[in-house]
């Protein structure tokens, strides 16, 4: 009544070469090179900058945490530090929690 008959048309046949998958697949190639260069790749950097930072951390230092505290470094052990925010007051933080290590004179 409101609806056409549709009739279904004989596709035409695909090329017998490997062409075609090729030229399908690139998009998807290509956007997973442009992931690698604009994601991933400056995001491993930033972990391997951080790692060789952590290491580097002595007894001290100035750093800042992840939550925003700022202290020098007291006593270090293997996986956790102690610093002093302020006279006589110590935090233990773990050592991944180290943002950035500030310059010397930077915390008074």
């Amino acid at each position: 009544m409101f609806i056409s008959e549709a009739f279904a048309q004989a596709a035409p046949a695909a090329p017998a070469g490997g062409e075609s998958t090729l030229i399908t697949m690139l998009p998807l190639v290509l956007m997973f090179v442009v992931l690698y260069f604009v994601m991933i790749r400056p995001q491993m950097k930033r972990q391997k900058e951080h790692k060789a930072m952590i290491e580097a951390i002595a007894k001290g230092d100035e750093v800042v945490t992840v939550g925003g505290v700022l202290g020098k470094v007291s006593r270090m052990g293997d996986s956790y530090l102690h610093v002093e925010v302020a006279t006589g007051v110590e935090l233990q933080v773990q050592r991944t929690s180290v943002v950035q290590v500030l310059p010397k004179g930077t915390f008074k």
